[in-house]
C-alpha cells in the first residue's frame, strides 16, 4: 500500500485531538495521525512505519505510537486474523466512535472501508441475546480485481 504525500489533517487539528485525549503533542504522534488521514483504507503498521521512516521516525516509535493512539481512542485497530494489524483514524460524533464495516478480499487480502453502508443485526424469534458488544463488522468476498480472473 502506498500512502499519499499530502496531509489531510492539519497540524493544529492533530494537536487538538491529542490534547483532547490527554496525550502530549509529539512530532511522531502528529505524523502518525497525518499519515492515517491520507489513507482511504485501514493501513498496515509496516506501511505506516515505512511511510514515516524518511522523516526520521524509527519503527519502534511508530509502533508504540500506534498502540498509544489506539488505547486513547484516536485510532482504530483492526485485527483480521492474519497477524497484520491495520489502523485508521477513529471517526467520532457527539455520541462517541462511529463504526463502519470493512470489506476484505479473501484472495488478495485487500481491505476497504464500506463508508455509507450500514448492517443491521436483527435476531430471529427466540434467538439468544448477543454474547457481547460488537466492535466491528467484516464482510468477506472477492474484490473486483480478483473477480476478473
Amino acid at each position: 500500500m502506498s500512502i499519499p504525500d499530502n496531509p489531510d489533517l492539519p497540524v493544529e487539528d492533530a494537536k487538538g485531538r491529542l490534547r483532547a485525549a490527554g496525550l502530549r503533542c509529539t512530532a511522531s504522534r502528529i505524523a502518525v495521525l497525518q499519515c492515517l488521514s491520507r489513507c482511504s483504507a485501514p493501513a498496515p503498521a509496516p506501511d505506516i512505519s515505512t511511510a514515516l521512516h524518511d522523516y526520521g521516525f524509527d519503527k519502534s516509535t511508530i509502533y508504540r505510537n500506534l498502540g498509544e493512539l489506539s488505547d486513547a481512542g484516536l485510532v482504530t485497530r483492526l485485527d483480521l486474523g492474519d497477524s497484520m494489524r491495520r489502523y485508521e483514524l477513529t471517526d467520532k460524533n457527539a455520541n462517541g466512535p462511529v463504526h463502519h464495516p470493512h470489506f476484505v478480499c479473501g484472495e488478495c487480502g485487500k481491505v476497504q472501508c464500506l463508508d455509507g453502508y450500514q448492517f443491521r443485526l436483527a435476531p430471529e424469534r427466540g434467538a439468544a441475546p448477543l454474547p457481547g458488544e460488537i466492535d466491528e463488522v467484516l464482510v468477506r468476498g472477492r474484490c473486483r480485481e480478483c473477480a476478473k480472473h
